[in-house]
């Protein structure tokens, strides 16, 4: 009955498809939560790069449910046309997917899953029906193990098992009968794990709490080395480990076999505490992740290391050779603190006289430190339209301080430099450093007009950073996301552009 009236209110409200995926409006969006059970809504814009890249694999996976679960909607908003629903959802990026269940607008879910077909019908299988299956039988256990890469099963009942099952939206939890426990031989109240890479089957010794049997799933859900692409991003990402270990290594070189080899028998000794990644350098998506860690593909073979979080802090071994011993050493270097972080810096340019100062890893300190001088810095990347944008208006600006001894108005490419404790989260960002001792450093985010610039910088800061009409919508027009999963953190999204 309630897929009947489902059908009859997609034609009142003149429901639309495109590719199988419904097209949502405020005219239509209370009925298509009130009249399906599962829905999974993506919030995009039309000029969104991410968008056009997950377009084909959202209407593949809506063709897919149609088939197999028609009870699971997908549908696509466009967030530049319906800004009271995006709004109401606090969509802050492109594409953000939610999803809803049983018309319970309130409780919309974060989807966590990958962005190929694939991943988005599994996710939405798991969150539309129970958190761990049933298998009855030796059949039904010895093709759930072919079936699945990695699949967690329970002989018996735990409310912590299922609580752990219910938080995991990526590996499939399963609870035997006893023809399929006696199958698998698995005993009465024990947990095991089958998986069809490394060991194949872990046995789990852990305490019957769903924090230890979540964080023992995550830990050997992922193989010993995983290899960065799309798919197994949001695994890299989504667990609990936030210190990496990055190979970037072309497949086509001679030496990839042997690097690889390395990174798995080093990668032995720090499982469950350090990620092994490998970057494959001949993948032309992979080169913002090697430009984020300022290498280019000329650089490979090469090793680093990361440790994940606000700082984002990289390390560098202190040799070039790859061998499970240099590996070893750098993960304990670094967790010893003999490595220390490793910050990017160009070369001091030998020519640094014009209206605008260039400023490198290498001569930040002393520039910006320096008590006689009002620094205003923006920080660009090479790729960025909005500092291409900006750059005409700042030209005009340096060369309008040009006779100031007491100012220095700079740029730094923010992808080919670092800075200790300084926090950059999209391009352009503009700080400024009043001169004096101790001075607060003071973000820019006011109009980006000639005018409201050296108001700014004339006043020392103190005046023309209350935002401008430019800046009243802060938004795809005027700011693009550091979006290190274009470069390597948030990789797990596949790509989202800062709204």
């Amino acid at each position: 009955m309630k897929a009947i009236i489902g059908l009859l209110a997609l034609v009142a409200a003149e429901i639309t498809t495109e590719g199988g995926v419904l097209v949502g409006t405020k005219e239509n969006f209370d009925e298509i939560l009130e009249n399906n059970d599962f829905v999974l809504v993506e919030f995009y814009a039309p000029w969104c790069g991410h968008c056009k890249s997950l377009a084909p694999e959202y209407e593949s996976a809506a063709g897919k449910l149609a088939e197999s679960n028609p009870e699971i909607k997908l549908v696509k908003i466009d967030a530049t046309e319906e800004g009271d629903i995006a709004g109401e959802f606090d969509v802050g990026g492109y594409p953000t997917l939610k999803f809803f269940k049983n018309g319970n607008r309130n409780n919309g879910i974060e989807y966590g899953g990958g962005r190929q077909a694939d991943d988005i019908v599994s996710w939405l299988i798991k969150k539309s029906g129970p958190a761990a299956i049933e298998l009855s039988g030796a059949d039904a256990a010895k093709a759930a193990v072919a079936d699945n890469d990695v699949i967690v099963v329970i002989n018996g009942k735990s409310d912590e098992f299922m609580a752990a099952a219910d938080s995991n939206d990526d590996v499939t939890f399963a609870i035997l009968d006893e023809e399929a426990a006696a199958e698998l031989k698995v005993d009465a109240g024990k947990i095991a794990l089958f998986k069809t890479f490394d060991d194949g089957r872990v046995d789990y010794t852990g305490a019957d709490s769903a924090d230890d049997i979540s964080a023992f799933v995550n830990s050997e859900s992922l193989p010993l080395v995983s290899e960065f692409n799309d798919e197994t991003a949001p695994k890299i990402f989504g667990g609990d480990i936030t210190q990496h270990v990055l190979l970037f290594a072309a497949k086509s070189d001679g030496t990839y076999d042997e690097n690889y080899a390395a990174m798995s028998t080093a990668a032995k000794d720090f499982k469950g505490k350090t990620l092994f990644v490998v970057v494959d350098c001949d993948v032309e998506d992979n080169s913002r992740v090697l430009e984020f860690f300022g290498l280019t593909q000329e650089n490979c073979p090469a090793v680093r290391l990361i440790q994940m979080g606000d700082s984002m802090a990289k390390f560098k071994p202190e040799t070039e050779e790859i061998t499970a011993t240099s590996l070893t050493s750098l993960v304990e270097g670094v967790e010893s603190g003999a490595i220390t972080r490793h910050l990017m810096s160009e070369d001091i340019p030998e020519s640094n006289d014009g209206p605008v100062f260039t400023i490198v890893g290498k001569n930040f300190e002393e520039t910006v430190n320096d008590p006689a001088k009002h620094v205003l810095l923006e920080f660009y990347a090479p790729w960025c339209g909005h500092c291409k944008a900006l750059e005409p208006t700042y030209e005009k600006l340096g060369k309008h301080f040009a006779d100031r001894d007491d100012v220095i108005i700079a740029k730094t490419d923010a992808t080919a430099n670092e800075f200790d404790g300084v926090d950059v989260q999209g391009f352009p960002t503009i700080k400024f450093f009043p001169k004096g001792e101790d001075a607060d450093v003071i973000e820019y985010e006011g109009d980006r007009s000639l005018e409201a610039l050296i108001l700014f910088v004339e006043s020392g800061g103190t005046e023309g950073n209350e935002g401008g009409d430019e800046d009243e919508d802060y938004d795809d027009e005027d700011y693009e996301d550091y979006d290190d999963e274009e470069d390597y953190e948030d990789y797990d999204d596949e790509g989202h552009d800062e709204l």
